[in-house]
């Protein structure tokens, strides 16, 4: 198994994505996606409710508290700069596509740099594929970097399944 890619089609791995433009000299890039049965605006809607909750593993990575079940007035309301988790948003397109990019201190110690878009595309009529595109950057290019970022692709594709999949039956509940 290929832990870079989940989900994604051969067609949406060579497709470019904003975060090409925010994490140029990358180690890795990563594909996840989900097809979801819901308009792309509303897809798009609950993508910004990223701005209020992980939709992940609530215990590990929302300190227990549930992500929320309906959407959150004004989370749609967004500006680059807007903090989204442990990242900066730093482009968009509503119904399109979020971007963004890690800069919290912390994290970027634990992570490294790296560059995210959460891409809504056209799938087939009455649905939407959720795609996601990850780039790792480098940290240096000894046996400690190569470890850290297998060890991030693993945890990634773990949290990032659950995410999409929460995203997902949200959009189409």
């Amino acid at each position: 198994m290929d832990p870079t890619v989940w989900g994604a089609t051969a067609e949406e791995i060579a497709a470019r994505y904003p975060c090409d433009d925010h994490a140029p000299a990358h180690a890795e890039s990563l594909f996840r996606a989900v097809t979801v049965r819901a308009p792309r605006e509303h897809v798009y809607r609950w993508l910004c409710q990223l701005k209020v909750a992980p939709y992940s593993y609530d215990l590990l990575d929302n300190g227990g508290r549930r992500s929320p079940r309906t959407l959150t007035p004004g989370a749609d309301e967004l500006a680059r700069g807007d903090r989204i988790l442990i990242f900066t948003l730093v482009d968009f397109a509503p119904g399109e596509h979020l971007t963004l990019r890690l800069t919290d201190p912390r994290a970027l110690t634990v992570f490294g740099p790296l560059a995210i878009t959460y891409a809504i595309r056209d799938d087939r009529p009455g649905a939407v594929r959720l795609v996601v595109k990850l780039l790792l950057g480098r940290r240096g290019d000894g046996a400690f970097d190569a470890v850290r970022r297998r060890a991030l692709i693993w945890g990634d594709l773990l949290m990032m399944r659950k995410q999409l999949h929460t995203l997902r039956d949200l959009a189409e509940a």
